[in-house]
């Protein structure tokens, strides 16, 4: 299980402070898929980056239950100056993976061929996404938190991507944060609304759905 428990999240800005998530409350449990409606500002990934502990809440509890992804297709943490092996073996390390199986799946499925064994800094955006994605597969997750649509490479590879994650890791608990309706209603079994930094949560995706249209 993950829990929210009243998470509040202020930044300090020039004209003073800004709350960006006030009292919200969220739980996930193992194998639920859960969405959350916003529009663009309304702080998803604030959300997404709280749930994954690469920031704190400023006030509240975050429990988690069960071992999260960082966000799908994220590479800014990579070490530009190390290879996308290097890279990969020392993501295995801080994860606890095994490392000798996951050097073959990430060399197949991210397609980089010798890049692979060039410095990150190299890389163009399209590299690290799948760089990050291929990781992402390699180190198996009780749930994974995707940060919008996950669009990595050509139609040929997101397919792949979409194939590896939906299909394959259907089991697995998601968290989704978007602003299109379409993909929560697609891939989610229930949705939450984050609106003015507070979050509505929804038992039928369609609730959040025209929920989400009205506000809109």
């Amino acid at each position: 299980m993950i829990s929210l428990t009243n998470i509040h999240k202020t930044y300090q800005t020039r004209s003073g402070p800004r709350e960006v998530l006030k009292a919200l409350n969220l739980k996930v449990g193992r194998g639920q898929k859960v969405g959350v409606l916003g529009r663009n500002g309304a702080g998803k990934s604030t959300l997404i980056r709280l749930i994954s502990g690469a920031e704190l809440p400023t006030r509240g509890h975050v429990h988690r239950g069960m071992s999260i992804s960082w966000p799908l297709a994220f590479g800014g943490a990579f070490q530009g100056s190390l290879t996308g092996l290097d890279n990969l073996r020392f993501v295995c390390r801080i994860y606890g993976a095994p490392i000798a199986p996951a050097i073959p799946f990430v060399e197949a499925f991210s397609e980089l061929g010798p890049y692979l064994r060039e410095p990150v800094k190299k890389y163009s955006s399209g590299m690290r996404a799948r760089l990050a994605f291929a990781i992402s597969m390699a180190v198996e997750f009780d749930c994974f938190l995707i940060d919008e649509i996950v669009a990595v490479g050509d139609k040929r590879f997101h397919e792949k991507c979409h194939y590896e994650l939906f299909d394959k890791r259907k089991d697995r608990a998601m968290i989704i944060v978007s602003h299109d309706p379409g993909y929560i209603r697609e891939h989610c079994d229930s949705a939450a609304v984050l609106s003015n930094g507070e979050l509505t949560s929804y038992e039928n995706v369609d609730d959040a759905y025209h929920a989400y249209n009205a506000m809109m």
